[in-house]
């Protein structure tokens, strides 16, 4: 566990990894103390991916990562809130991280940082990280419906906008938005104060939209049957109301 002052130390010094040109991140710094901190980092950051090397089950995986982001936490955020905009593998890394523990609001706010600065990934992740958010984002959301807040989707739909993505992984986004639209409807419930507009016939109409949207990005992402249930269902709601 840091203590505030080495936590504050840390924040600062990140910080001052700025100075980006017009082109690109420019590289972190060679020497100084914000040089000698980012060694020290990555060296930890080094002995932590050899000990995630040597685990084979992904839950524990994912568990030891949740104690391994709080020594990095300090300069990430340092880093981040100053849009320092440094090439910098352990934002790069905790972003990946942030994700696969689902600690959302740290995932977006270092994906907005790293998209903003154009900062890359590690070479092993073999992904711009525009495509890496929305793919692993939507993997969660598409696999375990709920587990990833709509809110949170639609953050990460908004921030790859305009970036250059495969299709199918932009398809597997919308599915994700889908499936969290349908879920919202499913437990729609009419008298509540968070009650959309529409009601739970625009709930579905929504989750429809982003399953045709998906559809027609990639004809094989699995959505023709979702489309064909909700349209029943609509249907069905119209009947009623009618």
């Amino acid at each position: 566990m840091l203590s505030p002052a080495k936590a504050h130390f840390q924040r600062t010094l990140a910080a001052m990894s700025s100075g980006r040109p017009e082109r690109g991140p420019p590289p972190m710094p060679q020497t100084g103390p914000v040089a000698s901190e980012y060694q020290l980092l990555l060296a930890a950051l080094g002995q932590d991916l050899a000990t995630l090397r040597n685990t084979q089950s992904t839950e524990r995986k994912i568990e030891a990562k949740r104690g391994m982001i709080a020594k990095f936490l300090p300069w990430v955020e340092g880093a981040a809130d100053a849009g320092a905009g440094a090439q910098d593998e352990i934002v790069s890394t905790m972003l990946v991280w942030a994700i696969d523990v689902q600690d959302w609001p740290l995932a977006l706010k270092l994906a907005a940082y790293v998209l903003r600065a154009g900062i890359a990934l590690p070479e092993r992740y073999k992904r711009t990280p525009a495509t890496l958010v929305a793919e692993e984002v939507a993997e969660i959301g598409v696999k375990t419906p709920g587990a990833v807040p709509l809110q949170v989707l639609q953050s990460v739909a908004h921030l790859v906008e305009d970036e250059d993505i495969f299709d199918q992984v932009r398809a597997k986004l919308e599915k994700a938005l889908g499936l969290a639209f349908q879920a919202q409807a499913a437990a729609f419930e009419p008298g509540a104060e968070t009650a959309v507009a529409g009601g739970k016939p625009a709930l579905l109409a929504t989750a429809k939209a982003h399953f045709e949207r998906a559809l027609s990005l990639d004809g094989k992402c699995g959505v023709r049957k979702l489309i064909e249930g909700l349209g029943r269902e609509l249907k069905k709601l119209e009947g009623q109301a009618a």
